[in-house]
């Protein structure tokens, strides 16, 4: 063969022996740029990609990674020729990369292959044509669906059902297997008789996985758009659902016939991703422009941000900074004036507190859950969209354009199998992250019921079409709503204002109002703060203020390494701490007790005070951490559970939608209305209107404003129990 000249890519000028060579300068002779001289000596002793075989070597690993930056570096004329022609290219990597791992180690017998990821210019989902077919391209998107593990066929062997001859393995090229037309063994040649022995063939793990494309990429007016990517071995489930990913890949196209009777000529074409490489994009989405960045090879297989040693003591000695609570809080959302206590909460939820698992199978949610109530232009929706772009696996919806099983999952038939799948819906995407949900209050009842399993138990269990399962959603929900009427009104309670089931509003950690009310000072601040964002340099203004990318990191390593436990201090703090607020419902003139405080309020503290440790990387929950804690609660109690008419804090308003001092004020009516039917009407006489009682009563207890309407729920009320009967405004004694 040596002596018949070169070999060529078949159709092209492209030698094989010459981008062999240039691969094999590539492995040996790269070395990663320095900045200082003297770090020259120590790279020149070994090449980047000799140390990562033998990596691979001693770990026993199947692929290595190559940046694609790095071919481009080393040799330009390479990368043009891998990205044009892939196929080719990459085979011929294969073969000098097992050369070269077979003279390191002789007795070496996995097949080891080539990745490449980190492609110079990255391309739109919309901008993919057919001139990039057989290409090596790279693409950013979210995975909204993948597959379960598909077995394909990579050899093939036949057995001959006459005489029992079993054929040498048989390669499948492009996706077909030459199946032998007649019997191999001289003696036999039987035709069409040889039948595939399934338990002797070897096969490979393939899953088939959408990709969405991102929202920053789709334009005005656009639905996002989508396309399939085929993953191969060890590939499989590196991606989940929600994750929002970099792909590298060659684009494919495959014809697929409209009918089982129609011919090739009407085929249509079908194009999807043979993926090469996966990797999660960068945690903080803001930094859209350079998310490209290599990940030290380590990318495909890792959950989560893997930090270098300096940026972990970067965060660390940032987090010994005794105004890091405060710098934070500035931090989160600068651009939104004051609103400090909110911002607190806000960064209790993103750090989050420790999820817990008892021995009996108990588990309490980690998790924590705002609610943030107010008029219209007090920034809600902007906070919501900041929190939204800073988590993790962030979903943001509004209600109006959500639907229960949009929310939760659905049933729905898989394009590329026909089998019946399960879709997830938004709060499974964004399991251990966050659900933004604006509008709340204009979600449809429906949906909304779909809500208290997640809240609380955090799964979505679903039983439709023979599906029956229960999908974890631990995710915390921010949430924001306006009050009914679109101004809040201080004379009526939460529950009055925004229309929402207490069994909802009480699995809510926080609830805050955001009212927006008249004052000169305040008003002259915030107009100063608002004008000031459009002509002075933010530079300037914010020098305390962290970025985005350390926010970001200091969030994530909080979230994965730091996980707090109470001390003995903290513990005796809370206990007291909450035993105080119980004290304080003793109703005056009353032998009943307002509760001021239920068990969910102790679980919402822990996880406070959890978050609040773990903002200062601290492993133990300290007693200053539980009483800030105590604090910010009570801010939103004050806000949100407030009782108008007595001023304290009544969780009753919460939990059950009527104040402490409001039942009572009714059942007391129910009893002054009893005493005076008793006492003016004889059982079977003559009947009252409902006037007369109300002048009885008003002479009675003239300080006591009554309404006519309270009075025929008094009346209502009596009336059920068999004490008397009406008849329009009559009442008549039973």
């Amino acid at each position: 063969m040596d002596d018949a000249g070169p070999t060529y890519v078949w159709g092209t000028n492209i030698s094989v022996e010459d981008v062999n060579d240039a691969i094999q300068r590539f492995l040996k002779h790269f070395r990663e740029q320095s900045t200082s001289q003297g770090d020259i000596d120590d790279l020149d002793t070994e090449g980047k990609y000799e140390k990562l075989i033998k990596q691979v070597i001693e770990l026993e690993g199947e692929s290595i990674d190559v940046d694609a930056r790095d071919v481009f570096d080393h040799d330009p004329d390479l990368y043009t020729k891998m990205v044009r022609y892939p196929l080719e290219v990459l085979a011929i990597f294969d073969m000098v990369l097992m050369n070269m791992v077979t003279r390191m180690k002789p007795m070496f017998e996995k097949h080891v292959q080539t990745r490449i990821f980190n492609l110079k210019t990255s391309t739109s989902m919309r901008n993919l044509n057919p001139s990039d077919v057989e290409r090596m391209i790279s693409m950013k998107g979210m995975i909204i669906r993948s597959s379960s593990i598909i077995p394909e066929i990579r050899e093939a062997i036949f057995r001959c059902l006459v005489c029992g001859y079993c054929s040498d393995p048989v390669l499948v090229e492009r996706g077909r297997i030459a199946e032998p037309t007649v019997c191999l063994r001289e003696e036999c040649q039987s035709r069409n008789s040889m039948t595939l022995v399934h338990n002797r063939c070897k096969f490979t793990d393939k899953q088939i996985v959408r990709l969405q494309e991102t929202p920053d990429e789709i334009p005005e007016g656009g639905t996002p758009h989508t396309v399939s990517l085929l993953m191969h071995d060890k590939l499989v489930d590196t991606g989940k659902p929600g994750d929002r990913v970099e792909v590298t890949g060659i684009y494919r196209a495959m014809s697929v016939r409209v009918g089982p009777t129609q011919r090739s000529v009407k085929s249509l074409f079908k194009t999807y991703i043979d993926c090469l490489h996966i990797k999660k994009t960068s945690k903080s989405r803001m930094l859209v422009e350079d998310a490209m960045e290599a990940d030290s090879g380590q990318g495909r297989n890792a959950e989560e941000v893997i930090f270098s040693e300096e940026k972990v003591a970067q965060l660390k000695e940032l987090s010994k900074q005794p105004d890091i609570y405060e710098r934070l809080t500035k931090s989160l959302a600068p651009n939104i004036w004051e609103l400090d206590d909110v911002k607190k909460g806000l960064l209790c939820q993103l750090f989050g507190g420790n999820a817990l698992k008892l021995a009996t199978g108990a588990s309490f949610r980690g998790d924590i859950n705002v609610l943030l109530v107010g008029d219209p232009g007090t920034s809600k929706s902007q906070l919501l969209q900041y929190i939204h772009k800073l988590s993790p696996r962030g979903i943001y919806t509004s209600g109006r354009g959500s639907s229960a099983v949009g929310l939760t999952a659905y049933v729905a038939k898989d394009p590329e199998t026909g089998e019946t799948v399960l879709e997830s819906g938004a709060l499974v995407l964004s399991d251990r992250g966050i659900c933004c949900i604006d509008e709340f209050d204009k979600m449809s009842d429906n949906a909304r019921s779909m809500l208290h399993e997640v809240m609380e138990q955090q799964t979505v269990s679903i039983a439709k079409a023979g599906i029956i399962a229960s999908l974890n959603a631990r995710t915390s929900v921010l949430a924001c709503a306006n009050p009914s009427g679109s101004r809040y009104n201080p004379r009526l309670s939460v529950i009055d204002n925004i229309h929402l089931p207490p069994t909802l509003l009480s699995r809510f950690d926080l609830i805050y109002l955001l009212l927006d009310k008249a004052d000169e000072q305040t008003d002259r601040r915030l107009a100063k703060h608002i004008v000031s964002l459009h002509f002075k340099d933010h530079e300037a203004m914010e020098q305390d203020v962290l970025d985005i990318s350390t926010l970001t990191d200091y969030v994530s390593y909080a979230r994965k390494h730091i996980h707090p436990q109470l001390s003995d201090e903290a513990a005796d703090e809370l206990i007291t701490g909450y035993v105080k607020i119980r004290g304080r419902g003793k109703f005056t003139g009353s032998s009943k007790k307002v509760i001021t405080a239920t068990p969910r309020q102790i679980e919402s503290l822990l996880r406070l005070s959890e978050a609040l440790a773990r903002i200062r990387f601290s492993e133990w929950v300290e007693k200053h951490d539980v009483l800030e804690a105590f604090r910010l609660l009570e801010v939103a109690m004050q806000q949100s559970a407030m009782d108008i008419k007595t001023g304290t804090i009544d969780m009753d308003l919460i939990t059950t939608g009527v104040s402490a001092s409001e039942r009572i004020r009714r059942e007391s009516l129910i009893q002054d209305t009893r005493n005076i039917i008793m006492e003016k009407m004889q059982i079977g006489g003559r009947s009252m209107r409902l006037l007369e009682i109300l002048e009885e009563l008003k002479n009675q207890s003239p300080g006591n404003e009554i309404h006519l309407n309270d009075l025929r729920n008094a009346v209502s009320t009596l009336a059920s129990e068999g004490f008397l009967s009406m008849a329009g405004e009559s009442v008549k004694r039973t």
